[in-house]
């Protein structure tokens, strides 16, 4: 009996697996996403809420409850390896931040729904591909952003000791500075709106500015941009090395089928062989 029942919950299993993983299910479920953030988008509307704002709460709710029951659906099926993959977690935590009541204390996660959007991310393959190559620079994107932030510490210092007294409102402090050193490097009116002012009275503030420009938006942040790409080319270099060796061991199977099948029928053409013999001679077969 007990045999029965665990015969019949791991058909039903695969029965839902096959559900939830059928390209159509998935498909509908991205187009769900996109819709929930067309009504996420609309509710921000007031003349829209006023015409339809009871309409889009309830397409919201019910795309909510959809995205429970998938939710719930890859729980059944994953059990405990639902919560292995970081991908998996991250659906299940959008969605558990959506299901907690927006009232009292909890208000501010009303505008958190919008993080539903996300999901789109680990429906498209393309985009968790980018995804995973961004986290895999994290630690040389780390290392260059510390480099970064002891260049500003050092230039602010050096720009709050020079231009302090003359233009406070730009680096009257450490933190005014490199707020100021920060605009800079954004190009953002560099250098008619800070510069040039300062080198009214400081004729060779130009010897600051562009080394730090130099070193700050041009060299950094193309070892930004760097280390982005060289991480995008090494995740795509080790999955076409996963999929080389997944055909690989496809063709060592398909060429192991091959080799025992090639024995079995020699096998039985030197049978036959043997049978047509003993008929020609007229002793027993053997």
């Amino acid at each position: 009996m007990n045999s029965e029942m665990r015969s019949g919950e791991t058909g039903l299993r695969q029965r839902a697996r096959g559900f939830i993983e059928r390209p159509t299910v998935q498909n509908g479920i991205v187009l769900l996403i996109l819709v929930n953030a067309a009504i996420l988008g609309l509710e921000t509307a007031d003349s829209v809420m006023a015409r339809a704002g009871d309409l889009l709460l309830a397409i919201d709710r019910l795309i909510l409850w959809v995205f429970v029951v998938e939710i719930a659906l890859r729980l059944y099926v994953h059990r405990l390896d639902f919560w292995r993959d970081p991908w998996s977690v991250f659906d299940f935590s959008v969605v558990a931040i959506a299901l907690v009541p927006a009232a009292g204390p909890f208000a501010v996660l009303r505008a958190l729904r919008v993080l539903r959007v996300l999901r789109l991310l680990t429906m498209v393959p393309a985009l968790r591909k980018v995804v995973g190559a961004l986290l895999a620079a994290i630690p040389g994107l780390v290392s260059i952003a510390l480099v970064l932030m002891i260049l500003y510490y050092v230039f602010a210092v050096i720009a709050t000791n020079l231009f302090a007294d003359s233009h406070p409102e730009w680096f009257g402090t450490l933190g005014r500075s490199l707020y100021t050193l920060f605009q800079i490097m954004t190009l953002e009116s560099w250098s008619m709106g800070i510069a040039r002012p300062v080198m009214e009275q400081y004729p060779y503030a130009w010897a600051f500015f562009i080394p730090f420009i130099l070193v700050a938006t041009f060299t950094m942040l193309n070892l930004f941009i760097a280390i982005i790409v060289n991480a995008m080319q090494s995740f795509s270099e080790v999955e076409h090395q996963e999929t080389v060796q997944a055909l690989d061991a496809t063709r060592d199977h398909i060429e192991g089928d091959l080799q025992r099948e090639l024995q079995q029928l020699r096998g039985e053409i030197s049978e036959l062989r043997g049978m047509l013999l003993a008929a020609r001679e007229g002793r027993p077969a053997p």
